[in-house]
């Protein structure tokens, strides 16, 4: 990927991100905040959603263009969501250990937080939600990270229900799962202090550890996104969706900077080329003997001339993207499967003939580009107005708008950026007036990582994997508890790790049951040694208890008279190995001690034993 000087170009970029709570409840209603399978659903419904227009009467431009197309949306209840998800029932208050944790956050990063806090609507017709809009409560303003570029100010914290989960997406509608629907999240949103990509990945990777420091936010895939907006000079603010891993975010602003660079140059060629826009025209009678099946299949074919565009739509702006890809994705937004243009005819079972007798019929020359849509009059007559608006824009360089980050660094147009009009009042919900002043800040990671090496003695590694693995609580509690802390710490990282790939069910695993097997160890009733298997039996039938689990994994305790039993038959099976290397045959005589024992005993006691009978033989 191409290196650009960010200063020079005028980079500017900002981050929103947003993660889950991990609350007991939803933020409007009683249901749980647990994810189900769709396999679990006990019922569906339909909805059709259209936007509503604010205040002062205006329809947002992004809700607008996603109202265009019509699509049924189909939504999976679940024995744990309830009317309010579904919108036949009015929203609870906010719900307060949501609010407690977001004031933490805001603490975390020196923020003010409002005297009230008033819940808003802010439309979205997209499906993911069944009212047709979301609920979202700004709680503070004014916070700053550092980074090692320079300071990042925080611009406002949200407090906000999570979407409906989107399974699955046909031509004719969405299918989604009420289950995550209205899960609190916070929205944290930067100030435009973002310069270079890798500062941008460090301040999300600052603001994630903050967030996990809470100890109260929800883990793994899809529990937390990055969305960033980037500019340089002479282009435009650009938001850029769902970048999911914190090693993409600085690859999608690399990609977003070379694709406003090659769409500045290709406005350049424009405007030397006084290119313009034509009407949009039928030529179907052009394929009416075509050979091409996705036009002959058509209903009709609507073509729009791009005068001086020759060459330019099949420009590449970002790797394996063209100009020509940013007008199929306007296309492919009105419900059309994409675009064909001339500067990749003749293909695709279109003949050079019908290329030029396409350019006759709209009137475009040698130096000039014909994009066409092939569907149904409809479809064809939308996806085509689409396109010559993309292409007028082209003219004038980087249009504002929001696009769908991909994780190869690219990214593809969803909808224009959203205006102010897609706010109004939430009039179901009272204000709340939150009190800060008995909030206390966490201990962040890295200082704990930095305490689990000074009183604990872990080494580096093994402190920063159990200060921010998901066992961290867990982890606390058994060494407060007496256990070892290494011990603890390898068995919740290391060795459930090597149980998952191994493709044991260890997410199963309760911290109790966790916590129970460690203190087994402790308490000298299990030997470390056949921890492994004992989690592993724990995870195949979670209602064992530990204690069980031992007994159905075979390996209860045997005292120090049955270790020396089985020690003394390995030593005189290999007898003459002792008798020839004395000591020196001990590492081979433990590993098959222990074989022997099956992780019945501790391996200290099994060392001891056999240095005891090795010595006595030699």
């Amino acid at each position: 990927m191409t290196e650009y000087d960010y200063a020079d170009l005028g980079l500017v970029a900002g981050l929103e991100i947003h993660q889950q709570l991990d609350t007991a409840t939803k933020l409007f209603c009683n249901c749980p905040t647990v994810r189900r399978e769709p396999e679990a659903a006990t019922r569906s419904f339909t909805r059709y959603l259209h936007p509503t227009r604010s205040e002062l009467g205006e329809i947002d431009e992004a809700a607008l263009e996603e109202s265009r197309v019509d699509r049924e949306f189909t939504y999976l209840a679940y024995d744990s969501t309830c009317l309010v998800e579904e919108d036949d029932e009015p929203p609870r208050r906010l719900d307060e250990e949501a609010l407690e944790t977001t004031l933490e956050i805001a603490k975390l990063l020196g923020m003010t937080v409002l005297d009230g806090v008033h819940v808003m609507r802010k439309i979205v017709v997209d499906g993911s939600n069944t009212t047709g809009f979301q609920r979202s409560a700004l709680v503070a303003t004014e916070g700053e990270i550092s980074t090692s570029e320079g300071p990042v100010g925080i611009e406002d914290l949200m407090l906000e229900e999570e979407s409906a989960a989107r399974i699955e997406e046909t031509a004719d509608g969405v299918t989604f799962g009420l289950d995550r629907l209205g899960i609190p999240l916070v929205e944290i949103g930067t100030k435009p202090d973002i310069r270079t990509p890798e500062q941008a990945r460090e301040a999300a990777e600052r603001i994630g550890m903050l967030l996990r420091s809470t100890g109260k936010v929800k883990r793994g895939l899809g529990t937390i996104r990055q969305d960033v907006n980037v500019s340089i000079a002479e282009g435009a603010r650009v938001e850029l969706k769902g970048v999911q891993s914190l090693d993409d975010l600085a690859d999608i602003v690399r990609g977003e900077v070379g694709r406003q660079v090659e769409l500045l140059a290709i406005a350049d060629q424009l405007d030397e080329r006084d290119a313009s826009v034509g009407d949009p025209q039928d030529v179907t009678d052009v394929f009416a003997e075509t050979d091409s099946g996705v036009i002959a299949g058509a209903e009709t074919v609507q073509a729009v001339p791009l005068f001086g565009f020759d060459g330019l739509v099949g420009h590449e702006i970002q790797p394996d993207r063209r100009l020509g890809t940013e007008l199929s994705d306007h296309a492919k937004r009105q419900g059309a499967g994409g675009i064909f243009h001339t500067d990749e005819l003749p293909a695709y079972g279109v003949t050079e003939t019908e290329v030029q007798a396409l350019r006759e019929a709209v009137g475009a020359g040698a130096d000039d580009a014909v994009a066409l849509v092939a569907a149904d009059t409809d479809v064809a007559e939308r996806a085509i107005e689409a396109v010559a608006e993309r292409a007028e824009a082209a003219r004038e360089g980087v249009p504002e708008e929001t696009r769908d980050a991909r994780p190869d660094g690219t990214s593809a147009y969803l909808r224009p950026l959203p205006g102010a009009a897609r706010m109004y009042p939430e009039t179901d919900v009272p204000p709340v007036h939150p009190d800060p002043s008995g909030i206390e800040p966490p201990e962040l990671l890295t200082e704990r990582v930095e305490r689990y090496q000074q009183e604990h003695g872990l080494d580096a590694g093994l402190a920063e994997q159990v200060a921010y693995g998901q066992h961290m609580s867990t982890y606390e509690t058994a060494v407060e508890a007496g256990v070892d802390p290494t011990f603890a710490a390898s068995t919740l990282e290391s060795t459930l790790t090597e149980l998952r790939r191994d493709d044991v069910a260890v997410d199963q695993l309760t911290d109790d049951q966790l916590l129970a097997v460690l203190d087994l160890v402790e308490s000298g009733e299990l030997a470390k040694e056949g921890v492994e298997d004992v989690l592993a039996t724990l995870a195949s039938d979670p209602s064992l208890t530990a204690a069980e689990a031992v007994e159905a994994a075979g390996l209860s305790g045997v005292d120090e008279s049955e270790v020396r039993e089985a020690v003394r038959e390995v030593v005189e099976r290999n007898a003459d190995q002792v008798a020839e290397e004395g000591m020196a045959a001990f590492s081979g005589l433990m590993g098959e001690a222990m074989g022997a024992l099956r992780g019945k005993a501790d391996g200290e006691v099994v060392s001891s034993v056999l240095r005891e009978e090795i010595q006595e033989r030699s």
